[in-house]
């Protein structure tokens, strides 16, 4: 059985019948409440009507692709994770995905085994982040992050994140004034059994620097060479 809770409910959407059938018994047989969908349409009313956990969203679908799907889920404010199964394997692709809101990206053909133990992670990092949100507002120089309505600002600015860049965020301001070696984030943000490309790491830290660190504010992300990252303040940005 799924290390994560019975009940958490994944909506499986892709419009290979069979594949899509495939995934909803082995993810039922580990203990999950499954739904699906052929299209994006459809994937999108379901997630409307009651959001769930965890999507897993093909690339390419009759309708929208995963890409539209992703980016309108979070322009409406629906920060579910989703992971992104493709056989685009070009670099562009991914940062078009990651870009798109997705958290993750798991190309075809893929492993069961590895597709389950990647769910188990975001289900466990999901849960804990759930388990430490209260009303309490972390804060960092001019920095806000209220842990229970998941706002975050900079000053007055309210800066929209995505679940991942979220958790990035909360571990490095729960280290401020210290670094917070690669190895720790990965394993906190990514999760114990992350199998995925460390790369990845820089990519959502950029992400971060570009929405928290507009021309003229001070820095706040500084990277420690060989180690990791540290949350202070740094020079103005030009």
């Amino acid at each position: 059985m799924a290390e994560a809770s019975a009940a958490a409910r994944l909506l499986v959407v892709d419009d290979d019948s069979r594949l899509r059938s495939f995934l909803a018994g082995e993810l039922r047989c580990e203990g999950y409440e499954v739904r699906e969908a052929e299209d994006g349409q459809s994937a999108l009313m379901i997630l409307r009507e009651e959001p769930g956990d965890l999507v897993l969203l093909d690339w390419t679908l009759p309708d929208f692709s995963g890409v539209e799907i992703c980016r309108r889920l979070r322009a409406s404010g629906d920060v579910t994770p989703v992971m992104m199964l493709t056989c685009h394997d070009d670099v562009r692709d991914r940062v078009e995905a990651l870009d798109s809101g997705a958290d993750d990206y798991i190309l075809k053909p893929f492993s069961i085994e590895e597709l389950l133990a990647r769910i188990r992670a975001h289900l466990r990092r999901t849960a804990y982040w759930r388990g430490v949100a209260n009303s309490d507002v972390l804060s960092y120089a001019d920095l806000t992050v209220n842990t229970g309505t998941r706002e975050v600002k900079r000053g007055d600015q309210v800066i929209s994140l995505s679940v991942r860049e979220y958790d990035l965020l909360l571990c490095l301001l729960r280290g401020a004034g210290k670094v917070v070696e690669r190895e720790t984030i990965l394993r906190e943000v990514w999760g114990e059994n992350h199998f995925g490309d460390e790369n990845l790491l820089g990519v959502y830290i950029r992400y971060l620097r570009r929405k928290l660190e507009p021309e003229g504010l001070p820095t706040l992300i500084q990277t420690v060479r060989g180690v990791g990252f540290m949350l202070r303040e740094g020079e103005p940005r030009p």
